[in-house]
């Protein structure tokens, strides 16, 4: 892990990538803050996000949680490698019927082919209504993130990082 600087360029167009996500535009789910170690994402709840009983869908938790764990160790990694969720793990802990959610992403440790992060969802009030963690498998060449700029309708990606 070396501790080479991030061009800005590239964490502006990987925000876009990631925002223009069919799924996460399916749940009005934003990712606003990527950094090394670190991404922070929110979601306004609606309707469309609650179960039979009025209250936020775990699933809600678990897409933010899976969203905030993958992207955390991004930062970290190589040039146009590729990752992949192997686990995700999710307690709920608290339900809420309406307001904004926001996901913490933190990375725990970027390995050579395992990464481990974790994740909290909580209310504006700073209520903890889920806790997470999950395991990123690193790709060589496999679902690399020149690929999804590609699909996503990029010609290319600035380089990850300012040499």
């Amino acid at each position: 892990l070396d501790m080479k600087t991030i061009n800005p360029e590239h964490i502006k167009v990987i925000l876009d990538i990631i925002n223009q996500s069919p799924y996460l535009k399916l749940l009005s789910v934003k990712v606003y803050e990527l950094q090394s170690g670190y991404c922070k994402a929110e979601v306004d709840l609606g309707k469309r996000h609650l179960n039979s009983f009025g209250g936020a869908h775990g699933g809600v938790y678990a897409s933010l949680i899976d969203t905030a764990t993958f992207w955390a160790v991004y930062c970290d990694l190589r040039e146009n490698l590729g990752l992949t969720t192997i686990d995700l793990k999710v307690d709920n802990l608290a339900t809420v019927k309406e307001g904004k959610l926001v996901v913490e992403g933190k990375q725990i440790k970027v390995g050579r082919s395992i990464c481990l992060s974790e994740a909290t969802v909580k209310d504006i009030h700073g209520k903890l209504l889920a806790y997470g963690t999950s395991k990123q498998l690193i790709l060589e060449g496999i679902q690399s993130f020149s690929q999804a700029a590609s699909v996503m309708g990029y010609q290319s990606l600035p380089p990850k990082f300012l040499s």
